[in-house]
């Protein structure tokens, strides 16, 4: 069985897999395809696969230096979601900007009469659950992002602190940054490490002097975009590399 048939199914099952190729060191040429469960299968180091989580994370293909090889990873899965808890007008922005990119999106929110297509008719899946239940059924993984806009500790708090406890490569939260320190306290006050409380974006979004609840949704989604490929979101013009320069996902 080639490496082709062992992926074939992956990919057709929804799954997500990466293959590593060396293009520069020893072993030139060989291949090991990692599973996102990290199994493997290839003539290539078995090693690699300690290098696949940072590399299906990025969901995109890259180069790796890795010791004294240089690899290709070639990455296969799903398009990314987007999952938005608090079905507000940013919500159904961020949803169709989303959207064209060919992104999945799901809206969730305990309050029915926000949570209605007609409100957010942009949303591939509208969910009317508390946070909980609303994590159990989307079961964010490494190829989700997570926004919380509800304004609202009684669904802020549990959502964060249940985001957190997920692989997703985002997690951010509307708010002031007043707000967000008295969130942020709630949240180590409920026993959620530092490091964790750091992952949080919020204020989410970058800085490009967004009002409007499109322009909003803009700021976020293109703060998302630069974490899922390891970019600051500064402007082109001053970035010291390349502007497709490969991300430093795996270096060593």
């Amino acid at each position: 069985m080639t490496l082709f048939d062992e992926l074939r199914p992956v990919v057709e099952g929804g799954g997500r897999a990466v293959v590593f190729t060396i293009i520069a060191g020893d072993q030139l040429g060989a291949k090991v395809l990692v599973r996102e469960d990290g199994s493997t299968v290839g003539d290539g180091p078995a090693e690699l696969a300690a290098l696949a989580p940072d590399a299906l994370r990025a969901g995109r293909s890259h180069l790796i230096e890795h010791g004294d090889s240089t690899l290709f990873a070639d990455v296969f899965g799903p398009p990314p979601r987007l999952l938005v808890y608090g079905a507000i007008d940013t919500a159904e922005a961020l949803c169709r900007a989303a959207k064209l990119l060919g992104w999945t999106t799901i809206v969730a929110d305990a309050r029915a009469r926000f949570a209605t297509a007609e409100r957010i008719p942009s949303a591939d899946e509208l969910l009317v659950v508390w946070p909980e239940d609303a994590l159990a059924q989307v079961q964010p993984d490494l190829g989700t992002a997570i926004v919380v806009l509800t304004h609202d500790d009684k669904f802020d708090v549990p959502m964060l602190i249940g985001s957190l406890a997920t692989e997703a490569f985002y997690v951010g939260a509307l708010g002031s940054r007043r707000n967000q320190e008295r969130r942020n306290e709630l949240l180590r006050d409920a026993g959620v490490a530092e490091s964790d409380v750091g992952r949080i974006a919020g204020p989410c979004g970058l800085d490009i002097g967004a009002e409007s609840p499109a322009e909003t949704a803009l700021s976020m989604l293109t703060e998302i975009l630069a974490v899922r490929a390891g970019r600051s979101g500064g402007r082109l013009k001053d970035a010291p590399r390349r502007i497709h320069a490969e991300p430093a996902t795996g270096k060593k």
